[in-house]
């Protein structure tokens, strides 16, 4: 089991959430985001739901920043919506910026250090009308957005992130149609994929303008696997790696696109995008890493990537995703090459599980996620051992939540929600950090 006294006195323990997902869209004057509309799309959801409501965040923040003070976590990584702040994406909702202002004085209050991400996923929807991640003038809406919040919140936030999750962003919501927009188009993929890029490079710039610092980016990552050993199922998986490992990490580190995934997607990129890869390399000052899960590709005849993907061998959570804390420290030792002689710092920004998770007695034994947890902070352990100066491990998630396309079955909370009565109950993986940190 591990212990805070096992870790640098300045390594930081946290937990995340997502503004959409918590909050309520419904609440504080927030418009209307591509999330709601996603959402009220009939078959988007598997549950028919929306983040309108989602966990009240909005009214009973002052309980969940307590419940994270309690639990002797030292950061919360927090988004702010958006939609929210912004309900036609150009314009400052007062109210909506209010309550991130109450938010972080909460932190402060509370010795939490706040740790914001700009956007995870709320796109307003009179700029999604516009076009939204396909559009090249999203660099220029967003970096407006990313000035307004810093400069309002910027002097009490200890890190700042632009996008959570760029791979979802585009390649998830564009060409899979999981997410919203829910879109099935490669030529609005490749657009999306170095929009989102832009973006990125272009709100840094504005950002460090104003004189902000500790900027940093946040990328998800997933082990892609061959189904078998043949080598069109290699090849696949190589593509799918260049596509969601590769694809986002190199660029941002200068070293451009790469070729596996150049072949399916440069005839759909903007014209010009040559020129744009310098501004996509400005540097940042951190780096964080989220994982979960490997997938495993088998080849298909089809359209390029040529790939399906296909159940793995090993315990799968609640949602399917394959348990395998290795994944994470090769990630860890993949991210650390690449940024290695950059200045930059490196963190566990999102690691955690959906699991079956029932009150009873007022209790919620989640033996499951307390393992998968020791498992994933030893690899994080491991990877220290061997040289990787890890600065921080952020638990996904806070509370069970509004879990995207999948609605309110899965749940990924170290606190149980009752949604009917928005009830919070700690599980025993939040008593376990409870005491692991206090030691």
């Amino acid at each position: 089991m591990f212990r805070r006294s096992d870790f640098p006195d300045d390594f930081i323990f946290g937990v995340a959430t997502s503004a959409y997902q918590i909050e309520g869209s419904r609440f504080g004057g927030a418009g209307s985001s591509h999330w709601d509309t996603f959402a009220n799309t009939p078959g988007n959801v598997v549950d028919g739901s929306d983040g309108s409501v989602a966990c009240d965040h909005y009214h009973r923040w002052e309980e969940d920043l307590n419940l994270i003070r309690d639990g002797n976590f030292d950061a919360y990584r927090f988004s702010t919506s958006w939609a929210r702040v912004m309900p036609d994406g150009r314009n400052i909702n007062a109210e909506g910026m209010d309550f991130y202002d109450r938010l972080v004085d909460g932190m402060v209050a509370r010795g939490l250090k706040p740790v914001l991400t700009l956007h995870h996923w709320d796109l307003p929807s009179p700029l999604a009308s516009l076009g939204g991640w396909t559009n090249r003038d999203i660099a220029g809406w967003f970096s407006d957005y990313a000035r307004a919040v810093i400069g309002r919140i910027g002097d009490r936030v200890a890190m700042t992130a632009t996008l959570n999750e760029p791979w979802c962003i585009a390649w998830l919501s564009h060409f899979m149609g999981a997410h919203a927009p829910g879109l099935r188009d490669i030529r609005a993929t490749g657009r999306a994929m170095h929009h989102v890029l832009l973006t990125h490079g272009t709100a840094i710039q504005a950002m460090r303008a104003d004189g902000h610092d500790n900027l940093g980016m946040v990328l998800n990552f997933e082990t892609a696997a061959p189904a078998t050993d043949s080598a069109a199922d290699r090849k696949g998986a190589e593509a799918q790696d260049a596509i969601y490992n590769r694809w986002f990490l190199e660029a941002a580190m200068g070293q451009g696109y790469p070729a596996e995934a150049l072949a399916g997607l440069e005839p759909h990129l903007p014209e010009g995008w040559q020129q744009d890869m310098d501004l996509i390399a400005t540097p940042v000052d951190w780096l964080g890493v989220n994982h979960y899960t490997r997938a495993h590709y088998h080849h298909i005849c089809g359209p390029w990537p040529h790939t399906e993907m296909v159940p793995g061998p090993l315990p799968k959570t609640q949602i399917g995703w394959e348990m395998r804390p290795d994944g994470l420290y090769e990630f860890i030792m993949r991210a650390a090459k690449a940024i290695e002689g950059k200045g930059m710092k490196l963190y566990v920004t999102e690691s955690g599980m959906a699991w079956y998770d029932r009150v009873v007695d007022g209790a919620v034994a989640d033996d499951v996620r307390q393992g998968y947890i020791r498992d994933h902070v030893g690899a994080v352990q491991r990877a220290m051992a061997e040289g990787v100066d890890v600065k921080g491990f952020f638990q996904w998630s806070l509370l069970d939540n509004y879990e995207w396309a999948l609605g309110y079955g899965p749940r990924f909370g170290i606190v149980h929600v009752d949604y009917a009565t928005q009830t919070r109950t700690p599980k025993g993986s939040y008593l376990m950090f409870r005491d692991a940190l206090s030691r």
